[in-house]
């Protein structure tokens, strides 16, 4: 009997359960979970302000390029710069006939070789990089010596330096020249003046009229003549750290240099100290490491940099100058912010003006080469 109650209590117990597990009503429910609220949008950064250069600021650079750099002592016309274009090209003005001005100073490649000296006569090394012939008739003068006063006096240099073009003397460039029947036609019709018209001294009138008209401008120069537009965000910010460093106590004018002369190592000793600059030239010892500040204009496209070609990369020559000219050690940011800039100033070469000429054929007295 007791058995039989505790099995009918059992059953009851089983049947409320079984209902609760089955049943709607009458059991504990839990409640649904909310849905989740929506995740709130994030907001947007603000763009960054575009940096502001205050104009009086760019005062220091001066004008934009002007399209020529004519000189009163050596006024140009067309047949004198086509002639001085020929000149530039031919190599019969070297001893072995194998070098002109444009193998060191290549206007297809902004003006340069890229090399750290350039090769001469028999293979031989110049003592100092060769620089771009780019605006080089705005300078203050030529060479990093100042040695020539400007572009026409600086193109007979090399003809009878022995290390470069090792013509024995001027006579002998004359010489050439007056065997090439081509040039002594160009030469009445450049300087229809002239009773002997084919002279050093002509041809390098004729190849400096001709250097007078190698300008490269430059998105830079837009921005100068205020075209705010023309220079990008990061170009802007690297002008700014430019600026900011002190670059433009030797950088300035419109060719960003060029028109002083100052001490490498001013600071801080040059690590090269073998080249004594002007002093080689005055025999002046308070002219020691003193050298002509070089253009910024095309920088970005004229390495290996400095006068002793040492440094390849152009953040690498701007921290070094940094260190050695103001006593600055300027972060890699930094030093690639002003590289930034500076390529800014790389210009566009005047392509159809620079195209190599055809030059006149040799005559039946011009010499030979002489690889001697």
């Amino acid at each position: 009997m007791l058995a039989t109650v505790r099995s009918t209590t059992l059953s009851l117990t089983m049947g409320t359960l079984s209902l609760c597990a089955v049943s709607v009503t009458g059991c504990p429910q839990q409640e649904p979970p909310k849905p989740a609220e929506p995740a709130a949008a994030p907001v947007a950064a603000p763009p960054p302000a575009s940096p502001t250069i205050d104009p009086a600021r760019l005062a220091v650079f001066g004008t934009p390029l002007p399209q020529h750099y004519d000189s009163k002592d050596n006024p140009p016309s067309d047949e004198k710069i086509a002639l001085g274009r020929q000149l530039y090209y031919d190599k019969r003005l070297s001893k072995n006939q194998d070098l002109s001005c444009n193998s060191c100073h290549d206007l297809a490649n902004y003006g340069v070789d890229g090399k750290k000296f350039s090769l001469g006569h028999k293979k031989q090394l110049g003592g100092r990089n060769s620089p771009s012939v780019y605006q080089a008739a705005g300078h203050i003068a030529q060479f990093w010596d100042g040695r020539a006063k400007d572009v026409e006096e600086q193109a007979g240099g090399p003809m009878t330096n022995p290390v470069e073009m090792a013509l024995p003397d001027p006579k002998r460039a004359e010489l050439v020249l007056q065997s090439i029947p081509g040039y002594v036609d160009a030469f009445k019709k450049a300087f229809p003046a002239d009773k002997q018209p084919v002279t050093i001294k002509n041809a390098t009138a004729a190849i400096g009229a001709f250097e007078r008209r190698l300008v490269t401008p430059s998105r830079f120069d837009k921005f100068l003549a205020g075209e705010v537009g023309a220079l990008n965000d990061v170009e802007k910010a690297g002008l700014l750290k430019f600026l900011d460093t002190g670059c433009v106590a030797c950088h300035s004018g419109t060719l960003l240099g060029g028109s002083t002369y100052q001490k490498v190592g001013a600071v801080k000793p040059w690590p090269n100290p073998i080249d004594l600059g002007r002093a080689a030239l005055t025999k002046n010892d308070a002219d020691k490491f003193i050298f002509k500040v070089p253009s910024l204009r095309n920088v970005a496209r004229t390495a290996p940099y400095f006068h002793d070609g040492s440094v390849e990369k152009l953040p690498d020559a701007v921290k070094l100058m940094a260190s050695h000219q103001l006593g600055r050690d300027l972060a890699d940011a930094d030093a690639q912010s002003i590289a930034t800039f500076l390529d800014s100033l790389t210009g566009d070469i005047p392509k159809e003006f620079i195209q190599e000429p055809q030059l006149p054929p040799n005559g039946k007295a011009t010499p030979k080469p002489d690889p001697t």
